[in-house]
């Protein structure tokens, strides 16, 4: 397959199942928002998040302008934990800062917002909305607003990618800049490396040192040609890769597809993908195939279970209290649940 002169090679990206939520978070304008978010998704905190996309006053829980951010991890018990890490260290702090949940329609959920409502240390106070409970945390600056729990999709995969083969780094980078510019702000993936992009491909394990999980990708190494097996057609000196996280295999599919055309620019000699011969992980994303449209990586159902979809983008949820300066709670009850003026355990 040529796609503008660069070649796309028949082969498939391995990527395997994860764990993931949606948090939406919401402050006074944009650049508090951003902070939080941008603070959130930090490398080696135990778990692949980053910003999924801007959110405008309509599309939030509390009418004010926020951000969209997926966070993924190996499982649900992980995942718990990074949610109460990440809001309580990057949310909870940031000023003027609300958090909901961005999968409102999830039935397994995650209390994340119930374990951080103790900071208030009985001061909190909460109200519940449509059966859904948001807790008013106090804090120096006025109040925290974060909704109680958060939904686990449980149809997220981890590790959808692509490499760009270039024939030089200026090249290399500038097809990936592309190829990251054409996918940001697509619903439903994230690209969890700085900038969207990873320069140190990794293979599993290592030559020399055997206690190494991962090392250097050798193979695609333009200054290792000389001494090691170079997986590099001639022309090539540089690579790029990106690797995609999704809440569901069709969202990478198509994230893959508008990345890999933005990227099939001048100085580009071949677009490739990184796998394990089937042995890493159940979704396989083949290029050929998204390429010309089609649906990739969906993993084979295990015998017996429901056919799920991940929704693709933030849900309405119920509006709970909101102001810049959350004001205080009202005096009656709402019709939909009752009342909760303080914190019963």
């Amino acid at each position: 397959m040529d796609i503008r002169g660069v070649t796309i090679e028949d082969t498939f990206a391995e990527a395997f199942p994860m764990r993931a939520a949606r948090i939406v978070i919401t402050a006074k304008n944009a650049r508090w928002a951003r902070i939080a978010a941008d603070k959130l998704s930090v490398i080696a905190c135990k778990c692949e998040a980053a910003i999924e996309r801007e959110l405008a006053p309509d599309e939030t829980p509390d009418g004010r302008v926020g951000i969209s951010v997926l966070l993924f991890t190996m499982d649900t018990e992980s995942l718990g934990k990074r949610l109460i890490e990440r809001i309580g260290q990057t949310v909870l702090t940031c000023p003027t800062t609300s958090c909901f949940d961005g999968l409102p329609d999830r039935p397994d959920r995650l209390p994340a917002g119930k374990a951080l409502r103790v900071f208030g240390d009985r001061f909190q106070a909460s109200k519940v909305i449509a059966g859904q409970r948001y807790w008013r945390v106090p804090v120096m600056e006025g109040e925290c607003l974060l909704q109680e729990s958060f939904g686990v999709a449980k149809t997220g995969v981890g590790g959808g990618n692509f490499l760009i083969l270039a024939e030089s780094a200026d090249a290399a980078l500038g097809a990936a800049e592309a190829a990251v510019e054409a996918i940001e702000g697509m619903p439903g993936v994230i690209l969890p490396f700085p900038g969207g992009m990873v320069r140190s491909g990794s293979k599993v394990g290592s030559k020399a040192y055997k206690t190494l999980m991962a090392s250097t990708n050798d193979a695609y190494c333009p200054t290792l040609r000389p001494i090691t097996k170079s997986a590099l057609p001639e022309g090539v000196n540089s690579v790029l890769e990106l690797v995609l996280d999704g809440l569901d295999p069709d969202a990478i599919s198509r994230a893959m597809r508008a990345g890999i055309d933005a990227a099939c620019i001048g100085g580009v000699r071949r677009i490739t993908a990184g796998n394990y011969g089937g042995k890493l992980g159940p979704h396989h994303f083949q290029l050929h195939a998204i390429m010309r449209g089609e649906m990739s990586g969906r993993a084979a159902p295990k015998e017996g279970a429901p056919a799920t979809a991940a929704a693709p983008g933030p849900q309405p949820v119920p509006t709970p209290p909101n102001a810049d300066r959350p004001a205080p709670p009202p005096q009656t009850p709402e019709p939909e649940g009752q009342r909760h003026e303080k914190d019963h355990d």
